[in-house]
């Protein structure tokens, strides 16, 4: 694509402006993208400040991508993998990263390939993007876009916020999903899609905590629990996710890195039931585990069973694990029959948790559902229904697993939606029926 000539003016009512909704990755990479290309940009954030999310992504540390190809990117979304073919092979993690050394950030690559800030600091990534976009002149505008407004051929020509109108020869709508409300994401470009025309599937939490049945995690809240490994079934006994790593026990049910990852898995809440099966002891298998057991109850045969348990688990779950194995705690070990060890070692290896379902949408760190990615064109991220709209990042029904993919989604569907208003604008299908 040829460079078009910058303007200088910084009219807001230019309606061959691109006005980018949301500050958040796609968004943030959507109007760089097209400031790069020569488009006068502006950049409306309902916050004080752009990239409220990034700066919770990793704990704070932001894992920005994964160190893979764009096929492995795919294959960690379940969601509409094809959909996102184009937009993560032109601006892939290789790209990505690059593109962030660019911007001065110096990245590392850690277990998983996840790649993260060598600072392991998610204000860095902020940072960068935030100076870039003042380096390429884009107007920062603090305001909340309440709706897009239309010409009488249904072409999209700008934003209405809450203090301004803001024409517009093209928008991109990167407002985000209805998850974490507190940075922003609070669902608003759902309604701005549809009103002009688009299908919006139901949005449902993705990584996200889960609910338990019973009250064990209650009692055992705040226990983290360190490798372990656990298989997630559903009620026809398939195993639906399988890893290992840390969980924690919640006064609702469960959370963790593990179980946000085995959330993204349990997609049919409601139509299927899933219960979660923990190996206590990954590193043992049933043989030396029921021979670390005799040893222990050898050791010390007349102490009491709760006691013993003290070398096995943590304090707070022995209390449940002598309840679920049926043998009262104050039994001497020398009196536990080869039925109730045997019982004891399943436990062990299996402690189950039945899952009530996933925690409010609110909780979770992205979105399923959202805009239908069949109304809107991959290789631009141009909308189907209204021209002069394009649509990036969580707005859209994708999502991927942990490990750096959802936020690489976000990079490249920005990519390819600044990409794609600036050539809208370049090839004068722009409000005013001329380019730039």
């Amino acid at each position: 694509m040829s460079r078009p000539s910058r303007r200088r003016g910084r009219n807001v009512a230019d309606s061959n402006e691109i006005v980018v909704v949301g500050g958040g990755a796609a968004g943030m990479m959507a109007a760089l993208t097209a400031a790069e290309l020569g488009a006068d940009v502006r950049l409306l954030e309902r916050n004080p400040k752009v990239g409220r999310k990034i700066y919770i992504t990793g704990k704070g540390r932001c894992n920005l991508t994964n160190d893979c190809s764009p096929a492995q990117v795919l294959e960690n979304v379940p969601r509409n993998p094809k959909f996102l073919m184009s937009a993560v092979t032109r601006f892939p993690p290789e790209q990505v990263k690059a593109y962030f050394r660019a911007l001065g950030v110096p990245l590392k690559t850690e277990r998983g390939n996840r790649v993260f800030p060598e600072s392991d600091k998610a204000a860095d990534i902020v940072d960068a993007l935030f100076l870039a976009l003042r380096r390429s002149r884009v107007a920062i505008t603090e305001d909340r876009a309440v709706s897009l407004f239309t010409d009488e051929t249904g072409a999209v020509t700008g934003v209405q916020g809450e203090h301004g109108r803001y024409p517009a020869g093209a928008v991109v709508l990167a407002t985000g999903g209805a998850s974490y409300p507190g940075t922003g994401s609070t669902g608003d470009g759902y309604a701005m899609a549809e009103a002009v025309g688009h299908t919006i599937l139901p949005p449902k939490p993705s990584l996200v905590p889960l609910e338990a049945v019973g009250e064990d995690c209650k009692a055992m809240q705040g226990l983290s629990l360190r490798n372990v490994a656990i298989k997630v079934r559903d009620d026809r006994k398939k195993t639906v996710y399988a890893e290992q790593g840390e969980l924690l026990f919640t006064h609702f049910g469960l959370s963790g890195p593990l179980i946000l990852s085995a959330s993204a898995h349990m997609r049919d809440f409601g139509k299927r039931q899933y219960h979660v099966l923990i190996d206590l002891k990954p590193a043992l298998d049933e043989e030396k585990l029921d021979q670390r057991l005799l040893r222990d109850f050898g050791e010390s045969p007349n102490r009491a069973l709760h006691n013993v348990l003290e070398g096995l688990l943590p304090r707070l779950m022995i209390p449940v694990m002598v309840k679920r194995s049926g043998i009262p705690g104050d039994t001497p070990v020398n009196a536990v029959t080869r039925g109730q060890r045997r019982a004891l070692l399943e436990l062990l290896k299996g402690f189950r948790v039945d899952i009530a379902g996933p925690r409010p949408i609110a909780e979770a760190i992205v979105t399923s559902g959202g805009v239908k990615v069949s109304e809107v064109d991959p290789h631009t991220m141009a909308s189907k229904k209204a021209p002069g709209l394009f649509l990036a990042g969580e707005l859209l029904d994708v999502d991927a697993y942990t490990g750096g993919f959802n936020l690489q989604i976000a990079w490249s569907t920005g990519r390819a939606a600044g990409a794609g208003a600036a050539q809208f604008l370049q090839d004068g299908e722009g409000a005013n029926g001329h380019g730039f």
